[in-house]
C-alpha cells in the first residue's frame, strides 16, 4: 500500500478507500458487485445494509457487509446512507482481497471504531509517522463538538477561539536569576531546547501535506459544512489546503474529527 493512501489519527493507522481500490486493480481486480440487502425505513431505524463481492482475475471472490444509518454517519452524509453503506461494504471486501489489516477510514462511524476526539488529552501525540509526533499532548478543540451551535453566533465564537490560537498572549518576562544561577542555567537551556525539539519533528513536519491528508480534509470539510465546506475551511485556515504543511494538516484533521459518542 502506497504511503499516500495511509492516514494516522491518534496513533492508529487507517487506509483510504481509494488506496484499497488502487491496490486491488494492481493485483488484478476484475469487478465488484453490490447488493442492497436492507432498504432504510423508519421501521428498521433507517439502517441501510449492502453486500459487496469483489472478484479477482484468478477467480477468487471476497465479500463484505456494510451498514450505515443517520446514527453512524456525519450529518451531511445522513441523506445518503445507502451510498455510504455500499462504500463500507466494498472497503471491507477489498481489504480481504488485497490482504490489508488496517481499517478503512470510510468504515468508521462517529461513535463506533472512530478514535474519540479527546483520546489524546494529557498525553503526547503518537503521530510519529507523519512527523507531527513532537506536538504538545493536548489536542486542539474540535470544530464540531457535542453541543456546538452551528448558527451565526456559534460561528463567531469559533472564530474568536481561532483568532486567540493564532495570537497568543505575549510571554511574561523571565524572573531574575538567584543564587542557584549555575543550576538554573542548565535547566533553562534544557527548557529552551524542548520547544525546539517539539517544533522540529524533523524536516518532515514542515514538509508539504500529503495528497491523502488534503483529500481527507476535503472530505471532513464537506461533512462539517456541506458543499461549501472546503471554501469555508480554507477561509479559516487562511490559505489553500494544498499549501498546508503535514503538521498543519494533522492539526486540522484532528479539529474536524467528530466527537466520539458514549
Amino acid at each position: 500500500m502506497r504511503d499516500e493512501f495511509l492516514i494516522t489519527r491518534q496513533g492508529k493507522q487507517y487506509v483510504l478507500f481509494q488506496g484499497l481500490l488502487d491496490e486491488a486493480h494492481g493485483q488484478g481486480l476484475r469487478g465488484i458487485d453490490t447488493e442492497l440487502l436492507q432498504v432504510p425505513s423508519p421501521d428498521n431505524g433507517n439502517v441501510a445494509i449492502v453486500k459487496a463481492v469483489c472478484e479477482m482475475e484468478d477467480g477468487r471472490k471476497f465479500s463484505g457487509i456494510g451498514d450505515a444509518s443517520p446514527e453512524n454517519v456525519g450529518r451531511n452524509i445522513a441523506p445518503h446512507v445507502i451510498r455510504m453503506a455500499e462504500t463500507r461494504a466494498k472497503a471491507r471486501a477489498l481489504r480481504d482481497a488485497v490482504n490489508v489489516g488496517a481499517t478503512a477510514l470510510e468504515e468508521l462511524s462517529e461513535g463506533d471504531d472512530a478514535p474519540p476526539a479527546g483520546a489524546s488529552y494529557g498525553r503526547s501525540s503518537q503521530r510519529g509517522s507523519d512527523g507531527a509526533g513532537a506536538r504538545s499532548g493536548a489536542r486542539p478543540t474540535p470544530i464540531r463538538g457535542a453541543g456546538t451551535r452551528q448558527d451565526g453566533r456559534g460561528g463567531e465564537g469559533q472564530g474568536e477561539q481561532q483568532r486567540a490560537r493564532r495570537n497568543p498572549p505575549a510571554p511574561e518576562p523571565p524572573a531574575e536569576p538567584d543564587a542557584g544561577a549555575d543550576a538554573g542555567s542548565t535547566n533553562g537551556q534544557a527548557e529552551e531546547a524542548a520547544p525546539a525539539a517539539r517544533k522540529g519533528g524533523g524536516s518532515r513536519a514542515g514538509a508539504k501535506a500529503r495528497k491523502s491528508q488534503v483529500d481527507l480534509l476535503r472530505t471532513l470539510a464537506v461533512e462539517w459544512a456541506g458543499d461549501g465546506g472546503v471554501e469555508r475551511l480554507e477561509g479559516r485556515v487562511g490559505k489553500p489546503l494544498t499549501d498546508l504543511t503535514r503538521a498543519e494538516a494533522d492539526e486540522w484533521i484532528d479539529r474536524l474529527t467528530p466527537e466520539g459518542r458514549e
